[in-house]
Parts: structure tokens; sequence; C-alpha cells
């Protein structure tokens, strides 16, 4: 049975990890239209992990007795500078 204090950690990285996939996804559409295909591409892989993860973390939770908690996610940002400047922010997130 998993405990109520680990069920709540795990919940909080459910939220994490969707949070991170929406935003690599977000930037990945931005590299894409702005003609970025191979930063784009790369971006994608970056939210599949993320989902990945996610979703690695839900079915812990409920395989264990507990009850993932699939939150509403703040939307990421959806337009950026440059691709410098979108890394910048986001390793200082």
């Amino acid at each position: 049975m998993l405990k109520k204090k680990v069920e709540a950690i795990c919940n909080r990285q459910v939220e994490r990890e969707g949070y991170s996939m929406n935003l690599y996804l977000a930037m990945a559409s931005w590299a894409e239209v702005n003609g970025m295909a191979g930063v784009a591409g790369w971006l994608y892989a970056q939210a599949e992990e993320e989902k990945l993860h996610m979703l690695k973390f839900i079915r812990y939770i409920n395989e264990r007795g507990g009850k993932a908690v699939i939150p509403a996610f703040q939307k990421p940002p959806v337009d950026f500078k440059d691709v410098e400047t979108m890394f910048r922010d986001v390793f200082e997130t």
C-alpha cells in the first residue's frame, strides 16, 4: 500500500512531468513554424520522453493502491525570442 505522503509527492511529479511535456511541445511548435526542423524534432522527442515519465508515475501510483490525479497543467509560453533565449529561460525555470 502506498503511503499518502509518497502518493502526494508522486502526484506532484505527475504535474511536473505533464507541464514539462507541454513546455517542450510549445517550444517544438515554435521552432517548427520558425523553420528549425532539427530543433523541433529534438524538442518533440523530449516531449515524448516527459509523457512517458508522467505515465510511469501514474501507473506506479495506481498499481500500489494509490490514486493518480491528472491535474490541469499551467499553460507554457508559446513565443520565444530565439533558440538561445528559449533554452536559457527553460534552464532558469
